[in-house]
């Protein structure tokens, strides 16, 4: 969550990379997050981005991580 907050969308691969982990795993963790209304994709051609959703869930986690974050 911690990086779609700081660079706004990302592909999987790119969090997987980033985080250092799998792309299985980290696409597992962005469907559950999707489940809950955490995130939300976008597509672009075959290319999928993932991002904050608009749900009162997401918007309270985004503003939860603006005040920790310097």
């Amino acid at each position: 969550m911690r990086l779609l907050f700081r660079l706004g969308q990302l592909t999987a691969s790119d969090m997987a990379k980033r985080v250092g982990t799998n792309y299985a795993s980290t696409r597992k963790h962005l469907e559950l997050l999707e489940k809950e209304n955490m995130v939300e994709q976008r597509l672009s051609g075959r290319t999928r981005y993932f991002r904050f959703a608009d749900s009162v869930k997401a918007q309270a986690t985004k503003k939860l991580l603006e005040e920790w974050e310097p």
